[in-house]
């Protein structure tokens, strides 16, 4: 079954609003410490409080979606992820400000659950790796524009005006969602929504060893992403004097080489199969990340030194989620939103607590953010060793 290009791109966009939510108002962080009267490294607390209300929120939209159908729950949290972008707009303390964005990163933890699942509805394993890395690529456009818009937004309004604009997004995305996307959850397929079903399916995907090594890859790689969201501000702009507007385009250095290997990975899945990338990406990454560090800790290169192992490390993404993703889902076909959420929880609950390493340091150095990077990667490949791999050679499916 082909993917519709209006399809695609609606995908994409209900994709694209947690990184847009995210990036956009990060080169601002300097400031809003500034005028609300608090550290910088508060400010970055921001971060951690959207990506923990996130993770928390998929552990509850998972089961809903495969109880209920995918539609009411992409819509209900669409809802609040408007609403509580006004919230953070109107905010005048560093207190308001993070309630506002718990609310709005646990609606908008219902887009990236229902995204994963509805596809898994429509496409079995290699196709929906292929068909997730074409919705990811249009949907890299988001955290690629995102930082450059949200500094010039900076240059000439407040930094208000930034969540001014993600509430208007979010209006229009649920309005056009609404209207465009269809239910895929067959009835006959619908899950229990009982506490005890609910748990059942929950301790079937933690009992499997290869879906918690697929979880593992997903989720590890994602934190060393968000270890350098958090630290980069500080990294680029306080350390080493980059312009609030020019951080946007060295951050969008990382998503345009992202975007490469992403297309290229929607290729070639058809030859060489969602593992065998998994793997080249979990290892890319991992030199990337130690290459990072070294530079990091003797100065070698200045800023370019710690931009371009960044780029290598970011960039594997690509390669890493939808393959991971697409064999963790293929364990479970019939309950494919909890498999998600828990996923979901897991790779947003280590970005929190990755982001939160980073900051707390206080030190105006790229060392605890190359740090953090590097344990998180070699982590993430760990799990494939250890969990992902021996399974695949017990049943005779590795691929040559």
């Amino acid at each position: 079954m082909a993917l519709p290009l209006s399809l695609l791109l609606l995908l994409a966009s209900l994709a694209g609003l947690t990184p847009l939510a995210i990036d956009m108002y990060l080169p601002s962080l300097p400031t809003i410490a500034r005028d609300l009267g608090v550290p910088i490294a508060q400010a970055q607390l921001t971060i951690s409080v959207f990506l923990a209300g996130f993770a928390l929120g998929q552990l509850f939209y998972g089961p809903l979606a495969d109880a209920v159908g995918r539609k009411p729950v992409m819509l209900g949290g669409l809802a609040l992820f408007t609403l509580a972008s006004l919230g953070c707009a109107f905010a005048n303390s560093i207190e308001t400000l993070m309630a506002f964005r718990l609310l709005q990163a646990i609606g908008g933890a219902a887009g990236s659950v229902v995204l994963n699942a509805l596809l898994r509805d429509l496409f079995e394993r290699d196709m929906f790796a292929r068909v997730m890395s074409m919705v990811i690529l249009v949907m890299t456009l988001a955290p690629l524009l995102a930082p450059i818009v949200g500094g010039y937004l900076l240059l000439i309004g407040h930094w208000h005006s930034i969540f001014w604009l993600l509430a208007v997004i979010g209006a229009l995305v649920s309005l056009t969602l609404a209207i465009k996307i269809p239910e895929t959850l067959r009835p006959e397929h619908r899950q229990s929504f009982r506490l005890l079903p609910v748990l059942r399916n929950y301790g079937r995907v933690l009992g499997n060893r290869p879906a918690l090594g697929y979880i593992g890859c997903g989720a590890l790689t994602t934190a060393s992403m968000f270890a350098f969201i958090s630290g980069s501000p500080m990294v680029y702009i306080e350390l080493f004097g980059v312009a609030a507007e020019h951080y946007g385009l060295l951050f969008g250095l990382n998503i345009l080489l992202l975007m490469l290997l992403t297309f290229a990975n929607s290729r070639l899945v058809k030859t060489l199969g969602s593992n065998r990338l998994l793997r080249i990406g979990l290892t890319v990454g991992s030199g990337g990340a130690l290459l990072l560090l070294a530079t990091a800790a003797t100065g070698f290169g200045g800023l370019w030194g710690i931009v371009l192992p960044v780029m290598l490390v970011i960039s594997q993404i690509s390669l890493i989620g939808a393959n991971a993703m697409a064999g963790l889902l293929g364990h479970f076909p019939e309950a494919a939103g909890t498999a998600s959420a828990l996923a979901g929880t897991t790779r947003f609950g280590l970005g929190a607590l990755s982001a939160f390493a980073v900051n707390a340091s206080h030190e105006l150095s790229a060392l605890p953010m190359a740090l953090v990077m590097t344990l998180c990667t070699w982590l993430a490949l760990l799990s494939y060793w250890l969990l992902v791999r021996p399974a695949l050679t017990g049943r005779a499916q590795i691929q040559p």
